[in-house]
């Protein structure tokens, strides 16, 4: 049985229905898409929803471990000036005395300092430079050994946040020649905890923490050595050297000032070593030791090609 044939405009109505349809779902479509998107954007963020516990644990210590002073902005226990060098730098506006070592001299240590603070700092010598040492070592442990005790008291009524000691020395400039010779014996080429050592020219009478410590830096600028009847640094040289070798691991920079006298050039040359010889800037000179106890049969000074 054959259809009844449509009429052209029942077909125009058909068409024309069906558009619309089409456009209606088009808006339909749209407007879902709109209010999702804006019930996105009013939702609360998932980090303000509450968690189950271990969540917010996770949560804490991520907040934990953020670093305490970002870098922007920055907080205000960021910005406020160590007491080290505030201290510092009221201390050196208002005197005229300058350090014994000179800006270059100064810069060899200083560089060693920036990668190494915070660290333990150990200097034979208090003086005028003595805050600025601490200062520079903000953060670390800074420790003085001085001759002269009266010097002390009069640097810690200026300068009472220093750590110093007064350490007493058996030895005269004069004595140095006989000094050298002992020196080259076996018992001072043993290295071992300068207490224990049967050196002639290892220091014993110093606080036991200055031996229990592992010096990441130790500066000989004391005792007095300008004149025969003076302690000298001989002793000072060898224990330094003594001591970055017996310390558990790792290495020491040694510096020696005032390497243009005869003492302290020949004793820094024999007992820290040319071979561990880094650097000389005037009068100063920088020796980076090994330790030797991870390493047994090490000489005590490096073969020379």
């Amino acid at each position: 049985m054959s259809s009844k044939p449509q009429s052209p405009l029942n077909i125009k109505l058909i068409l024309l229905f069906a558009s619309f349809l089409l456009l209606l779902l088009l808006f339909v479509t749209r407007t879902t898409f709109s209010s999702s998107s804006s019930q996105e954007k009013n939702s609360t963020p998932i980090s303000q929803i509450n968690l189950p516990n271990s969540a917010n644990e996770d949560q804490e210590q991520q907040q934990v471990t953020k670093p305490s002073c970002p870098s922007l902005p920055l907080p205000q226990t960021c910005t406020k000036t160590p007491p080290s060098l505030a201290n510092a730098l009221v201390h050196y506006v208002t005197t005229n005395i300058t350090p014994q070592q000179t800006l270059k001299e100064i810069s060899v240590s200083l560089r060693v300092l920036e990668k190494k603070s915070p660290c333990n700092f150990l200097v034979f010598g208090l003086g005028h430079d003595s805050l600025m040492w601490t200062s520079l070592n903000h953060g670390g442990r800074t420790v003085f050994l001085e001759e002269d005790k009266a010097w002390i008291d009069q640097i810690k009524e200026k300068l009472p946040t220093l750590e110093s000691y007064h350490v007493e020395y058996d030895t005269k400039v004069h004595q140095a020649e006989d000094l050298m010779k002992i020196g080259v014996g076996n018992d001072c080429k043993a290295v071992s905890d300068p207490r224990f050592s049967k050196c002639r020219l290892a220091l014993k009478g110093f606080p036991s923490d200055v031996y229990d410590t592992d010096w990441d830096l130790i500066m000989v600028d004391a005792p007095t050595g300008y004149h025969d009847e003076a302690p000298g640094r001989m002793s000072a040289i060898y224990t330094a050297g003594l001591m970055a070798r017996n310390r558990e691991e790792g290495e020491t920079d040694v510096f020696v000032h005032d390497v243009d006298r005869i003492v302290e050039d020949k004793f820094s040359k024999a007992f820290l070593c040319e071979g561990y010889l880094t650097e000389q800037e005037g009068r100063i000179r920088h020796f980076s030791i090994p330790s030797h106890r991870t390493r047994l049969g090490r000489p005590f000074c490096p073969l020379m090609n």
